[in-house]
């Protein structure tokens, strides 16, 4: 079973950055499509941006210009660099296999407060 874990979330005001990490077992990271999710309280959880294995990169309309996907092969880590950070960016984030979704990690709050 593929195991997820994600690191790097906390408090930070309006405007600012953070970098979230994603460390993912074996190769898989080089091979498949990666992707980043977030839930917000109360509501479902939705996809942030992905990576394919090719390299395009595709992120949610409301992160765009503001998020950056990337992928460490050597690592076989996934992060997501959030900057210019909002309060609807409040959630815990995710990551997952968009083409093979496996069990979900215990994701990393983010929380975007003054």
């Amino acid at each position: 079973q593929v195991q997820l874990v994600e690191s790097g979330g906390g408090l930070v005001q309006p405007g600012g950055s953070l970098r979230l990490s994603c460390a993912a077992p074996g190769s898989i990271v080089s091979t498949d499509a990666m992707g980043w999710y977030r839930r917000a309280p109360g509501k479902e959880r939705e996809w942030v941006a992905y990576i394919f294995s090719e390299g395009t990169e595709k992120y949610r309309p409301s992160v765009k210009g503001r998020f950056t996907i990337s992928r460490d092969n050597a690592k076989n880590t996934v992060d997501l660099q959030m900057n210019s950070l909002k309060p609807e960016d409040t959630a815990v984030y995710y990551c997952n296999l968009p083409f093979n979704l496996r069990e979900w990690g215990q994701g990393t709050q983010v929380t975007v407060s003054s």
